[in-house]
């Protein structure tokens, strides 16, 4: 017998009334999980992440609890994702080195995938529905950093040694930086037992979770080893780098020290320049001395994007200290004497 249409006119009032649809109805332990709105799942999202992720992604889903907190996931739309990413271009905070916007678009969308991403592996929804997944990320512009010239270098180091409240800790910094080319994520996470005095190494723990014996010059390990145990660095797992207070440093450190650097070199505030310029220097100068395996070794990269012959481009660390005594002038025990420059 036909449905009465009052009836069902009625049963449908019924269901806007009480926020529902007729899917609703027919959701139950046998048809998967229930579909959660977009504010009760970010937090699970969240706690998944790792660190890093959060810190990038925490602004951009912030926005999207905000803008669309109440619905469900399987209810957003890509127009509505899109509208996120222009709006978020639109209001970016402008600096120096700002690409107008576009990484805080890019961001919106990674943001979405990482969210969807979760979704689709708890069974919430399929890829194929994932409306973060139909939108492309706004194109890369090529990267604006470049390797300093050695005067330019020079003038930093000068800046550093003769200013600022803690220029120890700050040479030790830049100089740490520019042996190693490591990220600032990597300096900050070195520990006592972190460093080998005897072999002249630090073990870097660095983007992705890559870790990596990471070859320096002996003077320099015997600083490094001082300067943590003379501001109270003990038990292995105490952090190395410290103020002088005797507390660990943060990124605030950083922050400090370019902001610094930029008050006295104006072309150094121009451009923008920070620690991830000395990361570029260094490898620039691996690259062109002693070729494209012993940069990637050097730099610690370990994916293996790109044409299939660098699965077989590798070096060793022996290589990497090698090119790291021709480029200090200091003897290193674990580089090659015949292989230098």
């Amino acid at each position: 017998m036909p449905a009465d249409p009052a009836h069902i006119a009625t049963t449908r009032q019924l269901l806007t009334h009480l926020g529902l649809t007729p899917a609703d109805l027919t959701t139950n332990a046998d048809h998967g999980p229930a579909m959660p709105t977009v504010a009760e799942y970010l937090p699970r999202v969240a706690a998944a992440a790792t660190p890093g992720t959060r810190r990038t992604y925490a602004i951009h889903w912030n926005r999207m609890a905000t803008a669309f907190g109440d619905r469900r996931l399987d209810t957003i739309h890509a127009t509505d994702i899109e509208a996120l990413m222009r709006h978020a271009i639109a209001t970016a905070r402008p600096r120096r080195n700002s690409r107008h916007g576009r990484h805080a678009g890019e961001h919106v969308i990674a943001a979405a995938r990482a969210l969807y991403n979760r979704a689709i592996a708890d069974g919430h929804i399929s890829r194929t529905a994932s409306p973060a997944h139909r939108i492309a990320k706004p194109r890369r512009l090529p990267n604006t950093r470049r390797a300093l010239t050695p005067n330019e270098l020079e003038e930093i180091n000068l800046v550093a040694h003769t200013s600022g409240n803690d220029v120890i800790l700050d040479c030790l910094l830049l100089r740490l930086h520019t042996e190693t080319a490591c990220r600032r994520g990597g300096a900050l996470a070195l520990r006592l037992t972190d460093l080998d005095t005897t072999n002249a190494l630090v073990h870097l723990n660095e983007k992705g979770g890559t870790l990596r014996w990471q070859p320096i010059t002996p003077l320099l390990a015997t600083r490094l080893h001082e300067h943590a145990t003379a501001r109270g660095a003990v038990l292995p797992t105490d952090k190395l780098l410290r103020y002088r207070n005797r507390r660990p440093i943060s990124a605030r450190r950083y922050d400090h020290l370019w902001t610094r650097i930029g008050q006295r070199l104006p072309w150094v505030a121009v451009h923008g320049i920070s620690t991830h310029w000395i990361r570029h220097t260094t490898l620039t100068w691996v690259e062109r001395h002693y070729g494209y395996g012993t940069a990637r070794a050097y730099a610690g990269h370990t994916d293996s994007r790109g044409p299939a012959t660098t699965t077989y481009i590798k070096a060793d660390l022996t290589a990497v200290a090698t090119a790291l005594a021709a480029m200090t002038g200091q003897p290193h025990p674990l580089a090659d004497a015949d292989l230098r420059g």
